[in-house]
């Protein structure tokens, strides 16, 4: 198959498909639909999708044992059950601003969750970006963000790519894995609007960034040393909001959409759009980190 061509994996409506991430322990693929309320795990050696609904929207999920995972719901962190969808509350998380919600999230090299929000109504600066630790703890990590999105981490566990989506960049910071701190914010990429806006976000084994387009059409694979594009993989849906490698080797991407903000005309194009999608970008990825470690 062509290498910069997305085709479709699983066909589904979801409003707003996010939340990326391949679970290596299980070899399925975990994502979510935020404004459907619906946590997916889907296999793609059987091609079933199991789905478990949520009392309000959820941000993001994050493996956190084999049969369990930690999920951002609208006022915090929960666990939830992989096989029966049971849900507890881990910890309650900026409670104060009940016109915000959760959004992305990945844990980091030391298993820590660090997670974002975004306001309602995405009014400029009212979003902020946590880091939870083992015991429940959440500390404010950046604030005055907008919508927050894609998180990963470098090889050496040095370097954290962030996406705050309405600014166009892709921010590097120094990390500290010992602390979790970070420092020395500066921008890596700059993503023209005449791309899209970049929304969630993987990492690949050679450090090089891969970016679900927001109003793209497609994943963008960017070299945040030079902040130069490397290519594009065509997805055929207009709203592409995150990746994620897997398979057996890390070297399937599976892509989310959704089916939200789109014109007649592009409902039309697209009509799948809400649906996972698939590419063999000739590229492997790397392992994706649980909640604990």
């Amino acid at each position: 198959m062509d290498p910069n061509k997305a085709i479709l994996e699983y066909k589904i409506k979801a409003q707003l498909g996010e939340g990326a991430l391949w679970n290596h322990q299980t070899q399925e693929f975990f994502w979510v639909d935020i404004e459907g309320k619906m946590l997916h795990i889907y296999n793609p050696e059987t091609k079933v999708n199991r789905s478990f609904p949520t009392p309000s929207r959820i941000g993001t999920v994050v493996p956190s044992g084999k049969e369990s995972a930690l999920i951002a719901l609208e006022d915090g962190m929960y666990n939830i059950n992989t096989l029966t969808g049971d849900i507890k509350l881990f910890t309650k998380v900026e409670t104060d601003q009940p016109e915000n919600r959760f959004n992305d999230g990945k844990c980091d090299p030391a298993g820590r969750l660090w997670v974002g929000s975004m306001h309602l109504e995405q009014i400029t600066g009212r979003a902020n970006l946590y880091r939870i630790d083992h015991d429940g703890t959440a500390t404010k990590m950046l604030d005055s963000i907008t919508i927050s999105n894609g998180i990963v981490w470098t090889k050496d566990q040095k370097t954290m790519y962030y996406i705050d989506t309405p600014t166009g960049f892709i921010r590097a910071y120094d990390y500290d894995l010992t602390t979790g701190d970070i420092s020395n914010e500066r921008i890596a990429v700059e993503v023209p609007t005449s791309l899209g806006y970049p929304d969630g976000m993987t990492i690949d084994e050679n450090d090089m960034l891969w970016v679900g387009l927001w109003n793209g059409n497609a994943v963008a694979n960017f070299n945040p040393q030079t902040g130069e594009l490397i290519r594009k993989i065509e997805v055929p849906a207009h709203n592409v909001t995150a990746c994620a490698f897997g398979g057996p080797n890390l070297d399937v991407l599976y892509i989310t959409t959704a089916s939200v903000d789109m014109s007649t005309e592009e409902m039309t194009k697209y009509p799948n759009a809400g649906s996972v999608f698939m590419a063999m970008p000739d590229v492997k990825g790397v392992k994706s980190f649980s909640f604990g470690n």
